[in-house]
Protein backbone atom coordinates (compact mmCIF):
# COMPACT_ATOMS: atom_id res chain seq x y z
CA UNK A 1 0.00 0.00 0.00
CA UNK A 2 0.95 3.66 -0.94
CA UNK A 3 2.33 5.66 1.90
CA UNK A 4 -0.46 8.36 3.02
CA UNK A 5 0.24 11.65 4.78
CA UNK A 6 -1.58 11.85 8.27
CA UNK A 7 -3.34 15.05 6.96
CA UNK A 8 -5.06 13.10 4.44
CA UNK A 9 -6.25 10.72 7.10
CA UNK A 10 -7.17 13.31 9.25
CA UNK A 11 -9.10 14.68 6.85
CA UNK A 12 -11.18 11.30 6.23
CA UNK A 13 -11.92 10.50 9.66
CA UNK A 14 -12.22 14.73 10.79
CA UNK A 15 -9.23 14.31 13.07
CA UNK A 16 -6.58 16.87 14.63
CA UNK A 17 -3.09 16.16 14.13
CA UNK A 18 -0.93 17.16 16.93
CA UNK A 19 2.31 16.88 15.14
CA UNK A 20 3.62 17.00 11.86
CA UNK A 21 0.38 16.00 9.48
CA UNK A 22 3.37 15.56 6.62
CA UNK A 23 4.03 11.98 8.36
CA UNK A 24 2.91 8.94 6.71
CA UNK A 25 2.05 5.39 7.54
CA UNK A 26 1.62 2.49 5.15
CA UNK A 27 -0.27 -0.32 7.49
CA UNK A 28 -2.27 -0.41 10.82
CA UNK A 29 -1.22 -2.64 13.78
CA UNK A 30 -1.53 -2.65 18.11
CA UNK A 31 -0.05 -0.54 20.03
CA UNK A 32 2.19 -2.91 21.36
CA UNK A 33 3.07 -4.60 17.48
CA UNK A 34 2.99 -0.85 15.46
CA UNK A 35 6.28 0.52 14.47
CA UNK A 36 7.51 2.77 11.83
CA UNK A 37 5.20 3.72 9.52
CA UNK A 38 2.38 2.00 11.34
CA UNK A 39 -1.07 4.06 12.41
CA UNK A 40 -2.40 2.37 15.71
CA UNK A 41 -5.29 3.33 17.84
CA UNK A 42 -6.89 3.77 21.42
CA UNK A 43 -10.28 3.06 22.49
CA UNK A 44 -10.29 1.63 25.76
CA UNK A 45 -8.29 3.44 28.91
CA UNK A 46 -7.53 0.26 29.55
CA UNK A 47 -4.37 0.50 27.23
CA UNK A 48 -3.59 3.73 28.03
CA UNK A 49 -0.43 2.49 29.27
CA UNK A 50 1.15 0.87 26.62
CA UNK A 51 0.45 4.60 24.21
CA UNK A 52 3.38 5.81 26.01
CA UNK A 53 5.65 3.10 24.81
CA UNK A 54 3.98 2.71 21.18
CA UNK A 55 6.85 2.81 18.42
CA UNK A 56 3.74 3.75 16.07
CA UNK A 57 4.05 6.66 13.69
CA UNK A 58 0.81 8.12 14.38
CA UNK A 59 -2.53 6.97 16.86
CA UNK A 60 -6.17 7.93 16.46
CA UNK A 61 -6.59 9.07 20.00
CA UNK A 62 -9.45 10.41 21.90
CA UNK A 63 -10.21 14.59 21.76
CA UNK A 64 -8.60 14.25 25.74
CA UNK A 65 -5.30 12.88 24.82
CA UNK A 66 -2.52 15.45 24.05
CA UNK A 67 0.92 13.75 25.15
CA UNK A 68 2.38 10.54 23.11
CA UNK A 69 5.90 9.30 21.77
CA UNK A 70 3.84 9.67 18.23
CA UNK A 71 2.15 11.93 16.47
CA UNK A 72 -1.64 11.84 17.35
CA UNK A 73 -4.90 12.27 15.69
CA UNK A 74 -7.59 13.45 17.88
CA UNK A 75 -11.30 12.63 17.47
CA UNK A 76 -14.36 12.40 19.55
CA UNK A 77 -15.04 8.47 18.50
CA UNK A 78 -11.50 6.81 17.72
CA UNK A 79 -13.31 3.17 17.09
CA UNK A 80 -15.03 5.02 14.31
CA UNK A 81 -12.25 6.78 13.23
CA UNK A 82 -9.75 4.18 13.11
CA UNK A 83 -12.10 1.53 11.35
CA UNK A 84 -12.59 4.18 8.32
CA UNK A 85 -8.42 4.47 8.62
CA UNK A 86 -8.36 1.08 7.92
CA UNK A 87 -10.28 1.56 4.91
CA UNK A 88 -7.30 3.84 3.16
CA UNK A 89 -4.82 1.66 4.22
CA UNK A 90 -5.85 -1.71 3.83
CA UNK A 91 -6.63 -3.37 0.57
CA UNK A 92 -10.02 -5.51 0.45
CA UNK A 93 -9.19 -9.03 0.33
CA UNK A 94 -9.71 -10.50 -3.30
CA UNK A 95 -13.18 -11.36 -4.47
CA UNK A 96 -14.97 -13.37 -7.03
CA UNK A 97 -14.03 -12.24 -10.83
CA UNK A 98 -17.62 -10.46 -12.22
CA UNK A 99 -19.42 -13.40 -14.19
CA UNK A 100 -19.89 -16.89 -13.33
CA UNK A 101 -16.95 -19.35 -12.97
CA UNK A 102 -17.11 -22.46 -15.61
CA UNK A 103 -17.17 -24.59 -12.43
CA UNK A 104 -20.55 -23.11 -10.66
CA UNK A 105 -24.49 -24.09 -11.80
CA UNK A 106 -26.51 -21.72 -12.31
CA UNK A 107 -30.22 -22.29 -13.23
CA UNK A 108 -31.41 -21.31 -16.76
CA UNK A 109 -33.97 -18.79 -14.95
CA UNK A 110 -32.10 -17.74 -12.28
CA UNK A 111 -31.74 -14.02 -13.04
CA UNK A 112 -27.75 -12.26 -12.12
CA UNK A 113 -27.87 -8.34 -12.05
CA UNK A 114 -25.11 -6.60 -13.47
CA UNK A 115 -21.97 -6.82 -12.28
CA UNK A 116 -22.60 -10.26 -10.09
CA UNK A 117 -20.12 -13.05 -9.50
CA UNK A 118 -20.64 -16.27 -9.25
CA UNK A 119 -17.54 -18.24 -7.51
CA UNK A 120 -15.98 -21.59 -8.30
CA UNK A 121 -18.63 -24.44 -7.14
CA UNK A 122 -21.46 -22.26 -6.18
CA UNK A 123 -25.07 -22.78 -6.97
CA UNK A 124 -27.86 -21.03 -8.05
CA UNK A 125 -31.13 -22.69 -8.05
CA UNK A 126 -34.39 -22.61 -10.25
CA UNK A 127 -35.90 -19.05 -9.83
CA UNK A 128 -33.36 -16.94 -7.57
CA UNK A 129 -32.68 -13.51 -8.56
CA UNK A 130 -29.74 -12.24 -7.76
CA UNK A 131 -29.12 -7.75 -7.13
CA UNK A 132 -26.66 -6.29 -9.04
CA UNK A 133 -23.04 -6.22 -7.72
CA UNK A 134 -23.69 -9.19 -5.31
CA UNK A 135 -20.52 -11.80 -4.39
CA UNK A 136 -21.16 -15.25 -4.48
CA UNK A 137 -18.04 -17.29 -3.44
CA UNK A 138 -16.94 -20.51 -4.17
CA UNK A 139 -18.85 -23.26 -2.75
CA UNK A 140 -22.13 -20.83 -1.68
CA UNK A 141 -25.38 -21.95 -1.99
CA UNK A 142 -28.57 -20.02 -3.47
CA UNK A 143 -31.69 -22.08 -3.14
CA UNK A 144 -34.84 -22.00 -5.19
CA UNK A 145 -36.98 -18.34 -5.62
CA UNK A 146 -34.19 -16.45 -3.26
CA UNK A 147 -33.90 -12.61 -3.72
CA UNK A 148 -31.17 -10.70 -2.68
CA UNK A 149 -30.45 -7.15 -2.69
CA UNK A 150 -27.56 -5.31 -4.22
CA UNK A 151 -24.35 -5.44 -3.14
CA UNK A 152 -24.77 -8.32 -0.59
CA UNK A 153 -21.56 -10.85 -0.30
CA UNK A 154 -22.00 -14.61 0.31
CA UNK A 155 -19.39 -16.04 1.50
CA UNK A 156 -17.81 -19.46 1.46
CA UNK A 157 -20.02 -22.31 2.27
CA UNK A 158 -22.91 -19.79 2.74
CA UNK A 159 -26.57 -21.40 2.57
CA UNK A 160 -30.04 -19.57 2.01
CA UNK A 161 -32.86 -21.79 1.60
CA UNK A 162 -35.76 -21.96 -0.56
CA UNK A 163 -37.77 -18.43 -0.47
CA UNK A 164 -35.62 -16.56 1.52
CA UNK A 165 -35.17 -12.87 1.19
CA UNK A 166 -32.14 -10.41 1.56
CA UNK A 167 -31.55 -6.34 1.26
CA UNK A 168 -29.78 -4.72 -0.04
CA UNK A 169 -25.87 -4.43 1.00
CA UNK A 170 -26.48 -7.60 3.30
CA UNK A 171 -23.18 -10.31 4.15
CA UNK A 172 -23.30 -13.98 4.46
CA UNK A 173 -20.21 -15.13 6.66
CA UNK A 174 -18.71 -18.48 6.02
CA UNK A 175 -20.81 -21.28 6.52
CA UNK A 176 -23.71 -19.36 7.96
CA UNK A 177 -27.79 -21.02 7.01
CA UNK A 178 -30.55 -18.40 6.50
CA UNK A 179 -33.64 -20.16 6.00
CA UNK A 180 -33.38 -24.16 7.40
CA UNK A 181 -36.40 -25.92 9.20
CA UNK A 182 -37.81 -24.22 12.42
CA UNK A 183 -37.98 -26.67 15.57
CA UNK A 184 -41.13 -27.53 15.33
CA UNK A 185 -42.59 -31.20 16.02
CA UNK A 186 -45.88 -32.91 17.30
CA UNK A 187 -45.39 -35.88 19.75
CA UNK A 188 -48.12 -37.98 19.07
CA UNK A 189 -47.63 -40.96 21.70
CA UNK A 190 -44.97 -42.86 20.12
CA UNK A 191 -42.83 -40.29 17.67
CA UNK A 192 -41.70 -36.69 17.37
CA UNK A 193 -44.10 -35.81 14.16
CA UNK A 194 -42.41 -33.20 12.15
CA UNK A 195 -44.37 -30.11 11.48
CA UNK A 196 -44.48 -28.65 7.97
CA UNK A 197 -42.09 -25.03 8.18
CA UNK A 198 -43.77 -23.22 5.48
CA UNK A 199 -42.64 -20.12 6.21
CA UNK A 200 -39.55 -17.92 5.05
CA UNK A 201 -36.40 -15.64 6.12
CA UNK A 202 -36.70 -12.17 5.51
CA UNK A 203 -33.29 -9.92 6.07
CA UNK A 204 -33.11 -6.05 6.28
CA UNK A 205 -30.41 -3.94 5.07
CA UNK A 206 -27.13 -3.44 5.71
CA UNK A 207 -27.18 -6.86 7.91
CA UNK A 208 -24.40 -9.17 8.65
CA UNK A 209 -24.38 -12.35 9.47
CA UNK A 210 -21.45 -14.26 11.23
CA UNK A 211 -19.46 -17.62 10.39
CA UNK A 212 -21.39 -20.65 11.20
CA UNK A 213 -25.37 -18.48 12.61
CA UNK A 214 -28.20 -19.98 12.19
CA UNK A 215 -31.66 -18.39 11.09
CA UNK A 216 -34.65 -20.57 10.92
CA UNK A 217 -37.34 -20.39 8.57
CA UNK A 218 -40.49 -19.52 10.08
CA UNK A 219 -43.14 -22.08 10.42
CA UNK A 220 -45.83 -19.75 8.73
CA UNK A 221 -45.52 -16.21 8.11
CA UNK A 222 -41.77 -14.80 8.25
CA UNK A 223 -38.75 -14.59 10.64
CA UNK A 224 -37.24 -11.04 9.76
CA UNK A 225 -33.96 -9.66 11.03
CA UNK A 226 -34.41 -5.99 10.93
CA UNK A 227 -32.13 -3.40 8.93
CA UNK A 228 -28.54 -2.63 10.16
CA UNK A 229 -28.58 -5.50 12.50
CA UNK A 230 -25.08 -7.37 13.45
CA UNK A 231 -25.17 -10.76 14.23
CA UNK A 232 -21.45 -12.83 15.53
CA UNK A 233 -20.61 -15.76 14.96
CA UNK A 234 -22.19 -19.28 16.12
CA UNK A 235 -25.50 -17.56 16.91
CA UNK A 236 -29.09 -19.47 16.59
CA UNK A 237 -32.29 -17.31 15.74
CA UNK A 238 -35.49 -19.65 15.93
CA UNK A 239 -38.18 -19.39 14.13
CA UNK A 240 -40.52 -16.58 13.79
CA UNK A 241 -38.31 -14.43 15.81
CA UNK A 242 -38.87 -10.98 14.52
CA UNK A 243 -35.48 -8.86 15.42
CA UNK A 244 -35.70 -4.91 14.94
CA UNK A 245 -33.33 -2.68 13.69
CA UNK A 246 -29.58 -2.05 14.52
CA UNK A 247 -29.70 -4.86 16.67
CA UNK A 248 -26.24 -6.25 17.77
CA UNK A 249 -25.59 -9.89 19.29
CA UNK A 250 -22.42 -11.27 20.60
CA UNK A 251 -21.50 -14.67 20.00
CA UNK A 252 -23.25 -17.56 20.98
CA UNK A 253 -26.30 -15.69 21.69
CA UNK A 254 -29.86 -17.93 21.61
CA UNK A 255 -33.35 -16.77 20.47
CA UNK A 256 -36.02 -19.04 20.59
CA UNK A 257 -39.09 -19.22 18.70
CA UNK A 258 -41.70 -16.17 18.20
CA UNK A 259 -40.05 -14.09 20.62
CA UNK A 260 -40.01 -10.08 19.38
CA UNK A 261 -36.97 -7.77 19.96
CA UNK A 262 -37.53 -4.39 19.76
CA UNK A 263 -34.60 -1.71 17.88
CA UNK A 264 -31.35 -1.22 18.88
CA UNK A 265 -30.83 -4.24 21.88
CA UNK A 266 -28.00 -5.42 22.47
CA UNK A 267 -26.88 -8.77 23.81
CA UNK A 268 -23.46 -10.51 25.07
CA UNK A 269 -21.98 -13.20 24.66
CA UNK A 270 -23.61 -16.41 25.37
CA UNK A 271 -27.06 -14.48 26.33
CA UNK A 272 -30.49 -15.82 25.15
CA UNK A 273 -34.12 -15.40 25.37
CA UNK A 274 -37.13 -18.12 25.79
CA UNK A 275 -39.69 -18.27 22.95
CA UNK A 276 -42.78 -16.20 22.81
CA UNK A 277 -41.21 -12.95 24.61
CA UNK A 278 -41.27 -9.27 24.02
CA UNK A 279 -38.23 -7.38 24.33
CA UNK A 280 -38.34 -3.62 24.32
CA UNK A 281 -36.33 -1.41 22.18
CA UNK A 282 -32.84 -0.22 23.95
CA UNK A 283 -32.73 -2.99 26.32
CA UNK A 284 -28.88 -4.32 27.21
CA UNK A 285 -28.47 -7.90 28.38
CA UNK A 286 -25.25 -8.90 29.37
CA UNK A 287 -23.21 -11.51 28.66
CA UNK A 288 -24.34 -15.72 29.64
CA UNK A 289 -27.52 -13.80 31.19
CA UNK A 290 -31.23 -16.03 29.98
CA UNK A 291 -34.37 -13.88 29.80
CA UNK A 292 -37.33 -15.82 30.80
CA UNK A 293 -39.88 -13.31 30.75
CA UNK A 294 -40.89 -10.22 28.45
CA UNK A 295 -38.70 -7.56 29.46
CA UNK A 296 -38.87 -3.45 29.12
CA UNK A 297 -36.76 -1.40 26.69
CA UNK A 298 -33.95 0.92 27.82
CA UNK A 299 -32.56 -1.22 30.50
CA UNK A 300 -29.96 -3.41 31.53
CA UNK A 301 -30.52 -6.35 31.96
CA UNK A 302 -28.25 -9.26 34.24
CA UNK A 303 -27.95 -13.27 35.10
CA UNK A 304 -30.02 -15.58 35.29
CA UNK A 305 -32.91 -15.55 35.43
CA UNK A 306 -32.49 -11.77 33.62
CA UNK A 307 -33.39 -8.95 35.74
CA UNK A 308 -32.19 -5.57 35.90
CA UNK A 309 -28.57 -5.18 36.32
CA UNK A 310 -28.17 -3.14 39.49
CA UNK A 311 -30.22 -5.31 41.34
CA UNK A 312 -28.74 -8.75 40.46
CA UNK A 313 -25.00 -7.05 41.41
CA UNK A 314 -26.63 -6.00 44.97
CA UNK A 315 -28.06 -9.58 45.38
CA UNK A 316 -23.94 -11.08 44.56
CA UNK A 317 -22.59 -8.45 46.65
CA UNK A 318 -25.04 -10.11 49.18
CA UNK A 319 -24.35 -13.58 48.85
CA UNK A 320 -20.25 -12.56 48.33
CA UNK A 321 -20.67 -10.80 52.27
CA UNK A 322 -22.33 -14.31 53.76
CA UNK A 323 -19.57 -15.96 55.22
CA UNK A 324 -18.71 -12.31 56.80
CA UNK A 325 -21.93 -12.31 57.90
CA UNK A 326 -22.23 -15.96 59.34
CA UNK A 327 -19.05 -15.48 61.44
CA UNK A 328 -20.23 -12.62 63.09
CA UNK A 329 -23.47 -13.93 63.64
CA UNK A 330 -21.67 -16.56 65.22
CA UNK A 331 -19.51 -14.31 67.22
CA UNK A 332 -22.92 -12.63 68.63
CA UNK A 333 -24.41 -15.43 69.07
CA UNK A 334 -21.54 -16.40 71.48
CA UNK A 335 -21.49 -13.25 72.95
CA UNK A 336 -25.31 -13.67 73.68
CA UNK A 337 -24.75 -17.41 75.10
CA UNK A 338 -22.46 -15.39 77.36
CA UNK A 339 -24.64 -12.78 78.53
CA UNK A 340 -27.46 -14.87 79.54
CA UNK A 341 -24.91 -17.26 81.61
CA UNK A 342 -23.65 -14.53 83.54
CA UNK A 343 -27.06 -13.18 83.73
CA UNK A 344 -27.87 -16.80 85.10
CA UNK A 345 -25.13 -16.80 87.27
CA UNK A 346 -25.83 -13.64 89.38
CA UNK A 347 -29.09 -14.43 90.13
CA UNK A 348 -28.90 -17.86 91.37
Amino acid sequence: MAPITLADIAKRVSANVCGDNSLTVDHVASLTDAGDGALTFLANPKYRPQLATTRATAAIVGSEIAEAPCALLQVENPDLAFAQAVELLVPPPPAPAVGTHPSAVVAEDAVLGQGVAVGACAVVESGARIGARTLIYPGAYVGCGVATGEDCILYPGAVLYHGVCLGNSVIVHANAVIGSDGFGYAWNGVDHVKIAQVGTVEVGDHVEIGACTTIDRARFGKTVIGPGTKLDNLIQIAHNVRLGAKCAFAAQVGISGSTTIGHGVLMGGQSGAAGHLDIGDGALVTSRSGITKSLPGNAQYTGFPARPHKGQLDEWRNIKALPRLRARLRELEARVAELEQDGEEETS
